[in-house]
């Protein structure tokens, strides 16, 4: 359905939300949605340190009983 678009359509499509929402709510909209893109990118850094801070600390999972007969 959406295969023969092609460059002129875009650009039609591009102008009518030009014309209903103007140029102040789409600028606004654009500011929002690269906050957003941001913030996802900083929360997978994040989960990404978080994952590797775990992986480098080894836990020692001795029973108790068994830690004294060393």
């Amino acid at each position: 359905m959406l295969n023969n678009i092609g460059l002129p359509g875009l650009l039609l499509i591009a102008v009518v939300v030009l014309v209903l929402f103007g140029r102040g709510k789409i600028s606004s909209l654009m500011g929002e949605v690269g906050k957003g893109i941001t913030s996802f990118k900083k929360g997978v850094n994040e989960g990404k340190a978080e994952l590797e801070d775990q992986a480098t600390a080894a836990k020692d999972v001795t029973p108790e009983s068994d830690k004294d007969k060393v």
